[in-house]
């Protein structure tokens, strides 16, 4: 099953029909056009594509698109604090994209250090990738695809945001405020990842 954000409006392809007030069954590449415009121009909170071959739904879905890869991580200290970024009034974990020759690994690593400007970093695991859809100012439409992996930060410095890129603050959160404070402000993906995250605790 993949889950991909439109709009914060979760786009469900599946094998089998979900339990999803709109559901439509996959005939080809123009039910999946209907349901990104459902999505992007009607009031439809979420909804959901099936079909019997999962991978050619996705595989249609994907040459819709310009495909982006970025790569980041859920990095926690010896507190059990999960580190955020805070970039045009929203919560958000540190990421960016992947730049050619690098590995899904150095990629997180590198964009965690430059928006952090923290170095003692420790990869443990891939946890999962998500996916969001959004579209460029010429009007070219994106499918992001995530990697994101489980870090641990080993060190004693201060985050420092990387105000070149956006980012206001660097804050290390307990996980009753990130349920208390960023749920309020962050994005469909975030809550997915870290809800895996924290299935692994």
């Amino acid at each position: 099953m993949y889950k991909v954000f439109v709009n914060e409006k979760k786009l469900t392809l599946s094998k089998y029909p979900e339990d999803m007030e709109k559901k439509l069954r996959f005939e080809g590449f123009a039910t999946l056009e209907i349901a990104v415009d459902l999505l992007e121009n009607t009031s439809c909170p979420e909804l959901n594509v099936y079909g019997e071959d999962l991978e050619e739904v996705w595989e249609d879905f994907t040459h819709m698109f310009k495909v982006i890869e970025a790569a980041g991580g859920v990095v926690s200290n010896k507190h059990g604090e999960i580190l955020f970024i805070h970039r045009i009034g929203r919560w958000d974990l540190p990421k960016g994209k992947i730049e050619k020759g690098e590995s899904l690994e150095q990629a997180a690593l590198r964009e965690i250090e430059e928006e952090t400007g923290l170095k003692e970093l420790i990869l443990e695991e891939f946890l999962n990738n998500t996916f969001h859809i959004y579209t460029e100012r010429n009007g070219e439409k994106i499918l992001k695809t995530t990697y994101w992996f489980k870090m641990n930060y080993v060190g004693n410095e201060t985050p420092k945001p990387q105000t070149e890129e956006g980012i206001t603050a660097v804050s290390w959160k307990n996980r009753e405020t990130i349920m208390d404070e960023v749920f309020a402000k962050t994005f469909n993906n975030i809550k997915l990842i870290l809800n895996d995250y924290w299935q692994l605790h």
